[in-house]
């Protein structure tokens, strides 16, 4: 499960279990593959609204953005006028609904933004924390996953509020670093500034869970490549290349194995990521039946200048004809072309519509 809607959610539906699990849970549950080339679409166009709206706006991930509105109103009137006037645009150009969270820092309209959903503007002022934020249950607050808060509640702190009002020198003893920022988070204290350069993206993948046990090179290999395809789309539309691939594999156990191998020469290369993923993989597979595969990139550097190997004969004609063909899939959809191979075979040409680690890890500069 890649993602659930907000119906789902009524059914305890959670994001990354299994498809059967899911279904014991509503068996009327209508499952919808991930059209990643169509969600990229909408999130620029997204992103072309926005900046009409301000000189800054920060790309958070590919579903969030912030939007620095000072100074502003004397074009688009108060924040909550110009936010409904937002909305109600990407609703009728783009099609899709949108919350939009309005808050002094990015941390308060971070958290504005998940409040009830969906098509919904909210507010968060300082002035509004004692009553908005702070009755929500802990594990509501930014940056507290799993592990955290069963910690905070372990010891009696079971909402926002008791959180703030948590002396912060027990916290940071107890927590260290992250126990006094998320306390500072608690108190809706976020000093990081709105940035048009967004945060560095340190690492980029794509994986895919199959409904079948994969006991074949043949197979695998096409997965590999479908995960390629979209991999390779995404760091060329991050004007990124990577030094360094990794591929993950999970067997029917569910247990996981993975391998990386550093480059001398950074790629962006549908081919190259699948050619390396390859190799990666036949060191690794012992032949056992494998249901989840990943490819990830990391060490990124930008693509607009780098040191060729004298062994690529063919890079400069693969990029362009990589780039072409992302061209042609963004602007007509993403089966527009697809390779021979996948033409028989029950292997979508694509996969993975989500990253495999956030690509926007963090919106503080704190950490």
């Amino acid at each position: 499960m890649l993602a659930k809607s907000i119906p789902a959610k009524k059914y305890n539906i959670k994001t990354g279990e299994t498809l059967f699990s899911a279904r014991n849970k509503c068996p009327e549950l209508v499952i919808i593959p991930p059209r990643y080339t169509l969600y990229m679409q909408c999130s620029r166009g997204m992103m072309e609204i926005l900046k009409a709206y301000s000189p800054t706006v920060q790309r958070y991930s590919i579903d969030e953005a912030f939007l620095d509105y000072t100074n502003m109103e004397e074009y688009f009137g108060d924040p909550i006028q110009a936010a409904y006037t937002i909305k109600e645009r990407i609703k009728n150009q783009l099609g899709f609904t949108v919350n939009i969270g309005i808050g002094n820092n990015k941390l308060l309209a971070k958290m504005a933004s998940e409040f009830e959903k969906p098509d919904k503007v909210h507010t968060l002022y300082k002035n509004e924390i004692t009553k908005k934020m702070w009755p929500l249950p802990i594990e509501e607050l930014f940056f507290v996953g799993p592990a955290t808060w069963k910690k905070l509640k372990s010891r009696g702190i079971m909402t926002i509020g008791g959180l703030a009002n948590t002396d912060p020198d027990y916290l940071q003893k107890w927590l260290k670093s992250q126990g006094l920022l998320i306390w500072k988070y608690a108190n809706g204290l976020d000093d990081s500034l709105v940035k048009n350069d967004g945060v560095p993206i340190k690492g980029l993948g794509n994986s895919n869970t199959v409904a079948f046990d994969v006991t074949d090179h043949e197979t695998a290999y096409q997965i590999l490549l479908a995960l390629s395809e979209t991999v390779g789309m995404r760091i060329r539309n991050a004007g990124k290349c990577a030094y360094v691939l990794s591929v993950s594999i999970k067997n029917h156990h569910l247990i996981s194995h993975s391998h990386q191998r550093k480059l001398d020469v950074p790629i962006e290369g549908t081919n190259e990521i699948y050619e390396n993923a390859k190799v990666l993989f036949n060191e690794m597979w012992q032949g056992e039946p494998l249901r989840h595969f990943g490819i990830h990139l990391s060490s990124l550097c930008a693509n607009d200048f780098y040191q060729l190997s004298v062994f690529a004969t063919k890079e400069k004609e693969n990029k362009n004809l990589d780039r072409t063909i992302d061209e042609i899939r963004l602007k007509y959809g993403c089966n527009t072309l697809i390779r021979s191979c996948f033409l028989n075979s029950n292997i979508e040409p694509l996969m993975g519509g989500v990253l495999t680690e956030e690509e926007y890890p963090m919106m503080s500069s704190i950490l």
